[in-house]
């Protein structure tokens, strides 16, 4: 991994909503709908979010008639560790 890869992973977690969207999707799966209620998001500023967590390859979405599924990807945790320093 890359130092760039790395930092953008590591931006992409320190947000606090997207961090609590990590948390949020750590149990199960979500439709953006539930995330948008949780959350109390505008819909723009939520797409934002989730377009930043899909870029680092933390989330993945599958699209369900208007609502979108969002998911942990299988690696996230494994892409979280790898980008932190190590010591």
């Amino acid at each position: 991994m890359t130092f760039d890869e790395r930092a953008d992973i590591l931006k992409a977690i320190a947000d606090p909503k997207r961090l609590e969207i990590l948390e949020i999707l750590s149990p199960e799966i979500r439709c953006n709908c539930h995330l948008q209620d949780v959350l109390d998001l505008a819909p723009n500023l939520l797409s934002y979010h989730l377009k930043v967590l899909r870029e680092a390859g933390l989330i993945s979405g599958t699209k369900r008639g208007r609502w979108v599924d969002y998911e942990l990807t299988p690696d996230a945790h494994a892409r979280i560790s790898a980008a932190l320093p190590a010591g």
